[in-house]
């Protein structure tokens, strides 16, 4: 069985500084690998081929348009719960085989579930695609599942659930916060589910979210690697080609909507097992897919002037200058159908209250929002952000990721190769307006990890 893991796309700010020069990449502000080739079979399966010919290997990979955000109201888990089940088999290939084929020739698979889209891929040569597509058009549309298979399987992802979730008070603050985060839309509910509704899960529930949502009008297959277009579209026809499409899919995913936050919200965790207390702030803000132009790459820069490296602000304030923090960190999830989360995370040294730590965020973001980021900071982070995206481009399975994760969300293939363009094109007042609009404190939850040292109390038998 695949390992599983979220797939971060784009670039995060909690990455250190990279040292380059800001002149050296200047020059290069848009994606720099050969552009990909797009096509749409007739029953809507969107194709996206990214030549890359530099080694005889290649990635496939299949984007289903479904993820946790489109489940069922109690039914929370079932988009992870059922990645987990493709891997039971069909009536030509019975469990293991496609697995066990992957292995055999050399490759590497993988599988992963976000809030809106699943996704599975396979790593191997070349010559071996036309048996990883066969495997994987056969899967589309004939899963077989059987309750001697999903029953045990859900043990699994209940056991997965207390290994991530359950015993990490980390993961269980995240969770919390999100919840606290998104009171309408399902955001709020964890990609893994709630305990209390996977154990619920069963066979029918699976089939009827299979069936509902795994077709090729809904999904995009990205084959990245040593191809050529000419070559994958009569391989993609013959695969993918006689599959019908699913007329019930809508054309367009509709979901509640998060009304605009009033008031902060804070969320405190207590547990015996934390070490370090911790503080983290998300907000409510734009995504890549609901901004207005040029707002998510604004907020890109924001989060790395704040929390890229041993130069960024709150690490300059709250670490060097003000003593008050072991760590600190920034991000933003600019890859999402609907409005994402910006984050702030600090671990402050013993003995220093939240309140102290909060103080001096806010401080920090006031200084933004008021005043210009000076110049040299602003090309110092632009050019950080365009060069892990340049640097990124020499795996080829990063390059599906970004390619897959931004159209399942609503982009396009230009958005992904002007992001650096737009990145560079980022101005001091577009950021200063950034940090003052999205960085409001009536948009965010704060959440406080601290250590549980209340007695445990014993459990009285009769």
């Amino acid at each position: 069985m695949p390992s599983r893991r979220s797939i971060a796309l784009f670039v995060a700010a909690f990455v250190s500084t990279i040292p380059l020069s800001a002149t050296g990449l200047r020059a290069q502000t848009t994606v720099t690998s050969e552009r990909p080739a797009s096509f749409t079979l007739d029953n809507g399966l969107q194709v996206v081929v990214i030549p890359d010919h530099r080694t005889p290997v290649v990635t496939q990979m299949i984007w289903y348009k479904v993820g946790s955000a489109d489940e069922t109201p109690g039914k929370s888990g079932l988009a992870h719960f059922l990645e987990h089940l493709m891997f039971k088999g069909t009536a030509k290939h019975p469990a293991g085989e496609f697995s066990q084929t992957v292995l055999r020739v050399g490759g590497n698979e993988n599988a992963f579930t976000s809030n809106d889209y699943t996704g599975y891929f396979q790593r191997v040569p070349r010559e071996q695609l036309p048996t990883m597509m066969e495997f994987e058009a056969d899967r589309m549309t004939g899963l077989i599942l059987k309750d001697e298979n999903v029953l045990p399987e859900r043990d699994v992802v209940l056991e997965e659930f207390n290994m991530r979730v359950a015993n990490n008070p980390d993961a269980r603050l995240t969770e919390q916060i999100m919840a606290a985060l998104y009171l309408n839309h399902p955001y709020g509910r964890p990609v893994i589910g709630w305990h209390q509704e996977i154990e619920k899960l069963d066979r029918e529930d699976a089939l009827a979210f299979y069936r509902r949502f795994y077709a090729p009008n809904n999904a995009i297959l990205v084959i990245a690697g040593d191809v050529d277009v000419k070559d994958i579209r009569p391989l993609v026809e013959k695969n993918f080609g006689p599959i019908p499409a699913q007329k019930a899919i809508a054309e367009k995913r509709v979901r509640p909507q998060e009304p605009t936050p009033a008031a902060p919200r804070t969320v405190t965790l207590s547990d015996p097992r934390v070490e370090q207390p911790n503080l983290r702030r998300y907000y409510l803000v734009p995504s890549a897919t609901t901004g207005a132009a040029g707002e998510s790459q604004t907020l890109d820069v924001l989060a790395q002037l704040m929390g890229g490296g041993a130069n960024s602000y709150l690490y300059r304030s709250l670490v060097i200058d003000k003593g008050l923090a072991i760590s600190t960190g920034a991000g933003y999830q600019g890859t999402a159908l609907d409005p994402s989360q910006f984050s702030i995370a600090v671990t402050p040294k013993p003995g220093v209250e939240f309140a102290q730590i909060e103080d001096a965020i806010d401080k920090v973001i006031a200084d933004l929002a008021q005043n210009p980021a000076r110049a040299e900071d602003l090309e110092r982070v632009k050019t950080q952000l365009i060069a892990e995206a340049i640097y990124a481009q020499d795996n080829q399975a990063t390059l599906a990721r970004w390619y897959g994760g931004a159209l399942t969300t609503g982009l396009s293939i230009d958005d992904i190769r002007s992001w650096p363009e737009r990145i560079r094109a980022v101005t001091a007042e577009q950021v200063r307006a950034a940090a003052a609009t999205w960085l409001d404190k009536k948009r965010s939850v704060t959440g406080y990890l601290i250590k549980d040292t209340a007695p445990k109390r014993e459990e009285k038998r009769s």
